[in-house]
């Protein structure tokens, strides 16, 4: 019988890559998590780290143990939803990570839905992208995550995880006042400066790819994720930019807009053994009530 805490302490090295970052996040030092597994070796009777430079990797029967120990992962945390469903009252702590557009637009009217459906349910929420956001919720920092799909680019789905679409976000064209609405506004901003999210991000190649299939690479002269800064740059008509539907609460009257007929998707993504959990559950009905049609940021109805 292998000891599931080093099972645990091996699945955590898959995820997290290297001794010192599992040290960290279970605040232990890294000659201690090096012992550990070490015995755990001891115990399997076959090596499971090979040196590749400075770093290890997993080796083909350490993969083979993860994969089991995701297996029994996955089942405690359906034997632990089990229990917290058989109780009369939902406690505990949940922890939720939401990219940044989501955060102002979704989140506050669905933590107020919660905490008065669920007083002594705490919620933990935390800003980070999808990108870092996934591997930390397959890791167990985070019970639910809000992450974004822009066409094109649609997100891995590892078999650990589960998928539950929210809404489909417009995308606007946004640009400096005053605007003119023909589709052949877009070609004419060949020459004028952008904003744009950074390098390697989903909504950085599909503004690309929208320009250059309007027939011009475009001229950003601001990378950042911060998308409320976007909508500046544009007020102040230094930039043009590709705005999302959530970053506004109704159409603004200082920038001009065009709706393109592309949307960008907003999922909830948790683990498989986490997802009849009755705080994610109460989580993910809760955002559906903020994002659904009719209902203002304060989670009430509008009138």
């Amino acid at each position: 019988m292998f000891d599931l805490h080093r099972l645990r302490l091996l699945r955590e090295l898959k995820h997290r890559g290297t001794l010192a970052a599992v040290a960290a996040a279970l605040s232990y030092a890294p000659s201690s998590v090096s012992q550990q597994l070490s015995q755990l070796e001891a115990e399997v009777g076959a090596p499971l780290l090979e040196p590749v430079g400075r770093r290890v990797r997993l080796t083909e029967q350490a993969e083979i143990l993860v994969a089991h120990t995701e297996a029994v992962l996955e089942r405690l945390e359906r034997a632990e939803a089990d229990i917290a469903t058989s109780l009369t009252e939902l406690t505990g702590t949940l922890r939720v990570a939401t990219f940044q557009t989501a955060a102002p637009a979704l989140v506050p009217a669905a933590l107020r839905l919660l905490q008065e459906a669920h007083p002594h349910l705490r919620v933990h929420v935390t800003h980070r992208e999808p990108e870092k956001s996934l591997p930390a919720l397959q890791a167990r920092d985070f019970d639910l995550v809000l992450a974004e799909e822009y066409p094109g680019s649609p997100l891995p789905r590892p078999a650990d995880l589960a998928y539950e679409p929210l809404l489909d976000d417009p995308l606007y064209l946004a640009v400096p006042r005053p605007a003119t609405g023909p589709r052949a506004e877009l070609r004419r901003l060949a020459g004028h400066p952008w904003v744009m999210e950074p390098e390697g991000t989903p909504a950085r190649r599909w503004a690309t790819g929208v320009c250059r299939d309007a027939g011009f690479e475009p001229d950003v002269r601001f990378e950042t994720t911060d998308l409320l800064l976007h909508l500046r740059l544009v007020e102040e008509g230094l930039a043009a930019a590709f705005l999302p539907g959530l970053v506004r609460d109704g159409p603004p009257e200082t920038v001009g807009l065009r709706e393109l007929a592309a949307r960008r998707r907003v999922l909830t993504v948790v683990r498989r053994g986490r997802g009849g959990h009755p705080a994610v559950v109460a989580c993910r009905d809760a955002l559906r009530r903020a994002a659904a049609p009719g209902t203002d940021r304060s989670g009430e109805d509008r009138p």
